[in-house]
């Protein structure tokens, strides 16, 4: 396999390396306040961007079976958003009674309060061919 061929087929690898050689070379683009200002077209265009690109893709007879299932989706928030985090308040109530640095306990609680990434999630999901519809549920 050439050179060429080898570029066409890993053209993402490519050009992750060459953004990040890029940016080795001159950090000062991308920066807060940069000629990207990535404060808006991270925030708002690429993750837009991302989620409008994953929902074309999706088969409208898959999407609406996936809206269906009400009690999985309940289950999945009550256990993400209430469950997962009080679940560590309480772990991390017991850590607060050992010697571990107060700002550590703190950095554990923020975390585990934060919802999982789901701009990610729908990526790594459609890379590994599993079900995008369901994506949002699980």
């Amino acid at each position: 396999m050439g050179l060429l061929e080898r570029l066409r087929k890993d053209w993402f690898i490519a050009g992750i390396v060459l953004v990040i050689a890029t940016a080795r070379l001159e950090p000062a683009v991308g920066v807060k306040g940069g000629p990207l200002k990535p404060e808006i077209t991270i925030t708002y265009i690429a993750v837009s961007a991302i989620f409008f690109n994953s929902g074309l893709s999706l088969k409208t007879e898959e999407l609406t079976s996936a809206l269906m299932h009400v009690k999985l989706h309940l289950f999945v928030q009550i256990f993400t958003l209430a469950f997962f985090p009080t679940a560590i308040w309480l772990f991390l109530q017991l850590l607060s009674i050992t010697p571990i640095n107060e700002w550590l306990l703190k950095g554990l609680q923020t975390v585990g309060c934060m919802p999982p990434p789901v701009s990610s999630a729908v990526i790594l999901t459609k890379a590994v061919g599993g079900n995008e519809e369901m994506e949002g549920v699980v």
